[in-house]
């Protein structure tokens, strides 16, 4: 039975890594261990990971500069732990590119299901192999967004308005997109939206998705500085996704 997926868990904290590495692996992961961000790079450049557990206050480097580094670098999963009431970390570790975060102390059941949560989005947007002939492959289908269009299988942004330049896309930004193109001229609840995104729930006072629309809208609207038009706010509904805004 092959492993449930590669795990690299970064925390400064040996106990803490050894629990983690002892529960996960006891779940089917296969997990290695850093202490730093150096450690983290040197095993990532040994195996890449499906999915890096990257603790915020690490000594050197912090988990935000890594998490930076990891989002502008590899496609995996982060998930960020952050320490107990630590807002404004969570919402810049959600604003650079992290996938979920679990706050401190936590219980490992909770870390589990969050893991298998990225991992499964991940799945779910990886393009399956399409069958070659002795012909050219078609062209890849693009949908415009905004100013920009989006490459559907190779999940890449061009901003048109920039001469086509290649934009960077986290991983939930892809999947924000993929999910307003899939429901134009329709009212998404914050509720519906993380449902698709990240598999669990709206909880009050998550600001997440809110987050990540406003980043979005930052590379997609073509008045970035403007009232919103591509990706409308809906007062007491969530959001809404109008095709023809350009």
């Amino acid at each position: 039975m092959g492993s449930a997926g590669n795990l690299l868990i970064v925390d400064d904290d040996a106990s803490v890594r050894q629990m983690l590495r002892e529960y996960l692996a006891g779940h089917g992961f296969a997990v290695r261990m850093a202490g730093d961000g150096q450690t983290m790079r040197t095993e990532i450049e040994r195996e890449l990971p499906d999915l890096v557990l990257l603790d915020l206050r690490l000594p050197g480097e912090d988990g935000l500069t890594l998490a930076r580094f990891l989002r502008a670098h590899y496609d995996l999963g982060i998930v960020m732990v952050t320490a107990s009431g630590d807002t404004v970390d969570r919402v810049v570790g959600l604003e650079v590119g992290a996938d979920d975060y679990i706050a401190k102390p936590f219980d490992p059941r909770e870390l589990l299901a969050r893991i298998k949560s990225v991992l499964r989005r991940m799945q779910a947007r990886a393009p399956e192999p399409a069958a070659r002939t002795a012909d050219a492959a078609p062209a890849a289908q693009r949908r415009r967004f905004g100013r920009c269009e989006v490459e559907l299988e190779s999940r890449r942004l061009f901003d048109l308005g920039a001469g086509g330049a290649e934009v960077p896309m986290t991983a939930m930004e892809y999947d924000l997109i993929r999910v307003f193109l899939a429901n134009p001229n329709r009212v998404l609840s914050r509720d519906q939206l993380l449902q698709h995104t990240r598999n669990r729930e709206w909880e009050p006072f998550d600001r997440s998705i809110d987050i990540r629309i406003g980043r979005l809208r930052r590379k997609v609207e073509p008045d970035p500085g403007g009232e919103p038009r591509c990706i409308r706010t809906v007062r007491n509904g969530g959001y809404m996704f109008v095709p023809d805004a350009a």
